[in-house]
Protein backbone atom coordinates (compact mmCIF):
# COMPACT_ATOMS: atom_id res chain seq x y z
CA UNK A 1 0.00 0.00 0.00
CA UNK A 2 2.81 2.62 0.96
CA UNK A 3 6.60 2.81 -0.60
CA UNK A 4 8.83 6.11 -0.08
CA UNK A 5 8.07 8.14 -2.54
CA UNK A 6 10.70 11.13 -1.50
CA UNK A 7 13.77 12.47 0.80
CA UNK A 8 13.41 15.97 1.31
CA UNK A 9 17.07 17.31 1.96
CA UNK A 10 17.49 20.90 3.09
CA UNK A 11 20.33 22.91 1.10
CA UNK A 12 20.90 26.79 1.36
CA UNK A 13 21.11 26.96 -2.16
CA UNK A 14 19.49 25.03 -4.67
CA UNK A 15 21.28 26.20 -7.86
CA UNK A 16 24.70 24.84 -6.80
CA UNK A 17 23.47 22.26 -4.87
CA UNK A 18 21.28 20.91 -7.41
CA UNK A 19 24.87 21.04 -9.79
CA UNK A 20 26.56 19.03 -6.94
CA UNK A 21 23.98 16.13 -6.85
CA UNK A 22 24.12 15.69 -10.32
CA UNK A 23 27.96 15.80 -10.56
CA UNK A 24 28.22 13.64 -7.34
CA UNK A 25 24.89 11.08 -7.37
CA UNK A 26 24.17 11.19 -10.84
CA UNK A 27 20.64 12.73 -9.98
CA UNK A 28 18.99 13.77 -12.76
CA UNK A 29 16.58 17.10 -12.56
CA UNK A 30 12.60 16.12 -12.87
CA UNK A 31 11.81 19.91 -12.41
CA UNK A 32 11.77 22.39 -9.79
CA UNK A 33 9.72 24.97 -7.91
CA UNK A 34 10.80 28.40 -6.31
CA UNK A 35 12.29 26.88 -3.27
CA UNK A 36 13.36 23.40 -4.39
CA UNK A 37 14.39 20.89 -7.13
CA UNK A 38 13.36 16.89 -7.42
CA UNK A 39 15.27 14.30 -8.85
CA UNK A 40 15.59 10.99 -9.70
CA UNK A 41 18.67 8.22 -9.35
CA UNK A 42 19.49 6.67 -11.87
CA UNK A 43 18.76 3.36 -9.88
CA UNK A 44 15.73 2.68 -7.74
CA UNK A 45 12.52 4.76 -7.38
CA UNK A 46 12.63 7.12 -4.16
CA UNK A 47 12.76 10.08 -5.65
CA UNK A 48 15.38 13.40 -3.94
CA UNK A 49 13.77 16.76 -3.43
CA UNK A 50 15.97 19.43 -2.72
CA UNK A 51 14.44 22.41 -0.79
CA UNK A 52 15.59 25.61 0.09
CA UNK A 53 16.28 26.37 3.24
CA UNK A 54 17.88 29.48 5.03
CA UNK A 55 20.28 27.74 7.47
CA UNK A 56 21.68 24.55 7.22
CA UNK A 57 19.58 21.60 9.16
CA UNK A 58 20.13 18.50 10.81
CA UNK A 59 19.69 15.51 8.41
CA UNK A 60 20.64 13.08 10.95
CA UNK A 61 20.00 12.29 14.99
CA UNK A 62 21.95 11.36 18.13
CA UNK A 63 21.44 8.10 19.58
CA UNK A 64 23.40 6.80 23.26
CA UNK A 65 26.48 8.04 23.71
CA UNK A 66 26.41 10.65 21.14
CA UNK A 67 26.76 8.58 18.26
CA UNK A 68 25.12 10.04 15.23
CA UNK A 69 22.69 8.78 12.57
CA UNK A 70 21.67 9.65 9.19
CA UNK A 71 18.12 9.17 8.45
CA UNK A 72 18.27 7.41 5.60
CA UNK A 73 21.19 5.77 3.24
CA UNK A 74 22.45 4.95 -0.38
CA UNK A 75 23.34 1.24 -1.01
CA UNK A 76 26.31 0.42 -3.49
CA UNK A 77 27.31 -3.09 -4.32
CA UNK A 78 30.85 -1.79 -4.18
CA UNK A 79 31.88 0.57 -1.45
CA UNK A 80 35.35 0.97 -2.41
CA UNK A 81 34.46 2.56 -5.85
CA UNK A 82 32.23 4.65 -4.59
CA UNK A 83 34.30 5.81 -1.76
CA UNK A 84 37.18 6.26 -3.82
CA UNK A 85 34.84 8.35 -6.20
CA UNK A 86 34.06 10.89 -3.90
CA UNK A 87 37.25 11.05 -2.71
CA UNK A 88 39.32 11.41 -5.72
CA UNK A 89 36.36 14.19 -6.45
CA UNK A 90 37.33 16.08 -3.51
CA UNK A 91 33.97 15.39 -1.92
CA UNK A 92 34.50 15.20 2.12
CA UNK A 93 34.37 11.48 3.20
CA UNK A 94 34.61 9.91 6.53
CA UNK A 95 37.10 6.54 6.02
CA UNK A 96 35.17 3.31 5.44
CA UNK A 97 34.22 1.43 8.56
CA UNK A 98 32.68 -2.19 8.95
CA UNK A 99 29.76 -3.51 11.51
CA UNK A 100 30.25 -7.23 11.13
CA UNK A 101 30.18 -7.86 7.50
CA UNK A 102 28.49 -4.66 6.52
CA UNK A 103 30.85 -1.85 5.40
CA UNK A 104 29.78 2.07 5.43
CA UNK A 105 31.35 5.18 5.31
CA UNK A 106 29.43 8.75 5.13
CA UNK A 107 29.80 11.64 2.78
CA UNK A 108 28.91 15.50 3.07
CA UNK A 109 27.29 17.31 0.79
CA UNK A 110 27.89 21.79 -0.04
CA UNK A 111 25.53 21.90 3.31
CA UNK A 112 27.77 19.16 5.26
CA UNK A 113 24.53 17.26 5.32
CA UNK A 114 25.67 13.53 6.10
CA UNK A 115 24.61 10.80 4.24
CA UNK A 116 25.79 6.88 4.92
CA UNK A 117 26.64 4.83 2.32
CA UNK A 118 26.49 1.05 3.00
CA UNK A 119 26.94 -2.08 0.82
CA UNK A 120 24.57 -5.00 0.39
CA UNK A 121 25.77 -8.26 2.43
CA UNK A 122 25.01 -11.38 1.10
CA UNK A 123 22.68 -13.52 3.17
CA UNK A 124 21.18 -9.99 5.46
CA UNK A 125 17.58 -10.09 6.03
CA UNK A 126 18.04 -6.51 4.37
CA UNK A 127 19.91 -7.18 1.22
CA UNK A 128 17.44 -6.26 -0.99
CA UNK A 129 17.07 -9.25 -2.47
CA UNK A 130 16.05 -10.53 0.42
CA UNK A 131 12.96 -7.95 1.00
CA UNK A 132 11.90 -8.58 -2.96
CA UNK A 133 11.45 -11.62 -1.95
CA UNK A 134 9.29 -10.75 1.30
CA UNK A 135 7.67 -8.60 -0.88
CA UNK A 136 6.30 -10.87 -3.34
CA UNK A 137 5.84 -13.42 -0.75
CA UNK A 138 2.91 -10.47 0.66
CA UNK A 139 1.16 -9.94 -2.49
Amino acid sequence: MFKIGSIFIPVTNIEKSASWYEKYLGAKKIDSWEDGAGFYLPIGSTQLALVKVETPQPTEFNMKRNQRNSYYNFVVNDIETAHRHFKDNGVAATSIDAFGEMKFFDFFDLDGNPFSVVNEVAGSPFHSDNVREMQEEEK
